[in-house]
């Protein structure tokens, strides 16, 4: 097949216009474009390669004849509609977190396990992971091959991006009126003020004293990556607007040098190593907003194991976070699989 009917639910939220700025950008074979979203914003249009496209409402569109869905609509809208799909015959590439622990549902990182797309099979649909655990299993992945690691202690400071517009516009709000006297934005998506503040609360709080944010990333590493590594995490929101940063420490079987492990990243997919330890030398989450890569800084031993590491990683949570890994999983699903 030379083109491939592609289907977007969620179109007009964030993820959704990322991935069809992305499609664009890395010129995938589309042939018919479906623009889906909810009832309140269907009719709307949107712009895709000069034309304008109107955008379907999802619960009643017929996904028969669509090749690849890209899915983004919130979980239990995909929880409805991701099966629908895939029983007219469409393969769903999910971004919400509503399939990935299923265990007949392959969860994908294209530079970490691109094998696993395979098992589309069994139901039709492909889990996108959570954005701060897509970017950790990336800069793991070469040194987990190389070294075998052992544990993963990560603190992670996460941009409101990923918590939707409305995130956005609170920060954007709250940071006009903190230095205005008499003028407060009381907190409405964050249960505390954001903006010049940082809130270690990502979702809901689960009995072992863990948010939800925190035990996705240790069970998605143990799916996509090696269930025998101990993970623990601890996410944070702070006042940025996009961009996820991560302080990721790394126990290992073997030992592993700080100059070691920048050779192994260097040289691996979707990662740029930006890191000379002779000055300061990293990047920071403005940097990183709007590029495709996963990037790592701060690449040093960690003295309180034997078999230690330490590094910052940060990427644009809503790109390789998000559509990027979306769209990678769809372009290696025509490459393999569909085109074939």
């Amino acid at each position: 097949m030379d083109v491939f009917n592609v289907a977007i639910a969620g179109a007009t939220g964030n993820v959704g216009r990322e991935i069809l700025a992305i499609l664009e950008e890395r010129n995938f074979p589309v042939g018919e474009l479906h623009l889906l979203a909810s009832e309140r914003t269907a009719g709307s249009r949107v712009e895709y390669r000069g034309r304008e496209i109107v955008v379907k409402n999802l619960a009643e569109f017929d996904f028969s004849g669509v090749h690849v869905g890209l899915f983004s609509p919130g979980g239990s809208v995909s929880a409805v509609h991701a099966p629908r799909a895939a029983a007219a015959g469409c393969v769903v590439v999910d971004n919400t977190s509503h399939f990935r622990m299923e265990p007949d549902v392959p969860l994908v990182v294209p530079e970490v396990n691109p094998e696993a797309i395979a098992g589309y099979k069994k139901r039709g649909i492909i889990a996108n992971p959570n954005c701060s655990t897509i970017q950790m299993v990336v800069a793991l992945k070469p040194i987990h091959d190389a070294a075998c690691i052992k544990r993963v202690v990560v603190a992670t400071y996460q941009a409101v991006s990923g918590a939707g517009k409305a995130a956005m516009d609170e920060l954007m709000e709250q940071s006009r009126a903190f230095y205005i006297p008499g003028r407060d934005v009381p907190p409405k998506k964050f249960i505390k003020p954001i903006a010049f503040n940082l809130i270690p609360h990502i979702d809901a709080f689960l009995e072992n004293g863990y948010t939800k944010e925190e035990m996705k990333m240790v069970n998605e590493t143990h799916k996509i990556l090696d269930p025998n590594i101990r993970v623990t995490a601890t996410t944070v929101r702070v006042p940025v607007f996009n961009a996820h940063s991560e302080v990721v420490t790394i126990e290992t079987e073997k030992p592993l040098s700080p100059e070691e492990a920048r050779e192994l990243l260097r040289n691996a997919p979707g990662i740029e190593v930006v890191d000379d330890p002779t000055k300061p030398s990293y990047i920071t989450p403005r940097e990183a907003a709007g590029k495709d890569a996963t990037f790592v800084s701060r690449i040093r031993k960690d003295f309180s194991v034997e078999n230690g590491l330490q590094m910052w990683v940060v990427s644009d949570n809503l790109r390789k976070g998000a559509a990027l890994n979306a769209v990678q999983i769809a372009e290696v699903l025509i490459r393999d699989h569909l085109g074939k």
